[in-house]
């Protein structure tokens, strides 16, 4: 055999195996684009990391079950060009080819997961849109927006027992501030609109009222007020059953409440973030019960959301000759009969090292 024919057959062998791999490549290159399942598939939840690239992507697919090559991925992405896989959890069903799962990667079409909010207990209701804020796609404006509209406010009245035409109150800064029993909730997705969340909260308030209506010797409003005070200034149910004494026996004698977390509250205020200045305790507000013109009175309003605890306390307080009261910065409260008795347990708290400070 001649040369030229030697050389002839070895390019055609060549250029054979050429063309063999290059069938075997797109062979493989277009079954690794098939479902891993034609039928009776599944679907996977799979989670991509923020920052993820699409080899991380890729790996963690096939280790998945979800496509059936990284590598056949990995070149795909590369020749058409694809970009902004978006990080999240997905539902992707492993009956879909491998260009259907990256639409949907792409696309961001992540799973609408339900979002559990714990609302804690004695926060008010700037605390409370906060959470909803940071939880939902609300803002905390659509949350005050929604309890400045009157006719809202006016169908909740309509539709729960337990609210009354008292928080209708102009002066009342957030209608249903004590009213949305603190615990923690699961709402369906980040999408729950303001409305279906006190709704939710509404009814579960609801329930638990309804459970202890004989027990009430106030109307409602007056009842969740005290709750709300005692829930700040007592922590145990004992405390805060006798919080709630004092505070009945000082408006029974026509003396002013005299609490500073009314009057936190009034100035808005949070405990612990500053002082109240002097002006501001002298300064008359519906609230601020150390204010003037308070003798006798309650708050116009709740100044938290209570527990259930503190409205147990206070539908079930414990009468008592005290008329005065005092924390410590443990959290113990102490109570006294009188003024004279008072000042000077201050006067000992302080001596020991014992008195708050704010």
């Amino acid at each position: 055999m001649d040369k030229k024919k030697i050389v002839i057959i070895s390019v055609s062998a060549l250029l054979a195996i050429i063309i063999a791999i290059v069938i075997g490549v797109l062979i493989w290159y277009q079954v690794g684009q098939k479902p891993v399942q034609k039928e009776n598939g599944q679907v996977i939840r799979v989670e991509i990391e923020k920052e993820s690239g699409v080899i991380a992507i890729a790996e963690l697919l096939q280790k998945n079950g979800v496509i059936r090559s990284a590598n056949v991925m990995k070149v795909y992405v590369k020749l058409n060009a694809i970009s902004k896989l978006q990080a999240g959890k997905y539902d992707l069903d492993n009956t879909k080819d491998l260009p259907s799962i990256l639409r949907q990667i792409q696309n961001g079409e992540v799973v609408e997961e339900e979002v559990k909010i714990t609302f804690i207990e004695g926060k008010n209701m700037r605390s409370i849109a906060k959470a909803i804020a940071d939880n939902t796609n609300n803002t905390e404006e659509e949350v005050f927006e929604l309890l400045k509209d009157k006719e809202y406010i006016e169908s909740l009245i309509e539709k729960y027992w337990f609210l009354t035409d008292d928080i209708k109150n102009d002066a009342i800064y957030y209608p249903l501030e004590g009213y949305l029993l603190p615990d923690t909730y699961i709402f369906e997705n980040k999408d729950v609109s303001v409305k279906t969340i006190f709704n939710i909260i509404l009814n579960y308030t609801d329930n638990f009222l309804t459970e202890h209506k004989s027990e009430m010797k106030y109307n409602m409003h007056e009842l969740m007020t005290l709750a709300s005070i005692a829930e700040l200034e007592g922590v145990s149910e004992e405390d805060r059953k006798e919080i709630t004494g004092v505070l009945i026996h000082r408006l029974q004698e026509g003396m002013s409440l005299g609490s500073d977390v009314t009057a936190y509250y009034a100035f808005k205020v949070d405990m612990g973030e500053r002082d109240l200045y002097a002006s501001e305790l002298k300064t008359e507000n519906p609230y601020n019960t150390r204010g003037p013109n308070m003798e006798g009175k309650l708050p116009v309003g709740p100044i938290c959301n209570p527990s259930k605890q503190a409205i147990l306390a206070a539908l079930n307080y414990t009468q008592t000759e005290n008329l005065y009261f005092v924390a410590d910065k443990n959290k113990k409260v102490y109570f006294t009969k009188t003024y004279e008795e008072h000042m000077k347990l201050i006067k000992q708290l302080k001596e020991e090292n014992l008195w708050y400070e704010y």
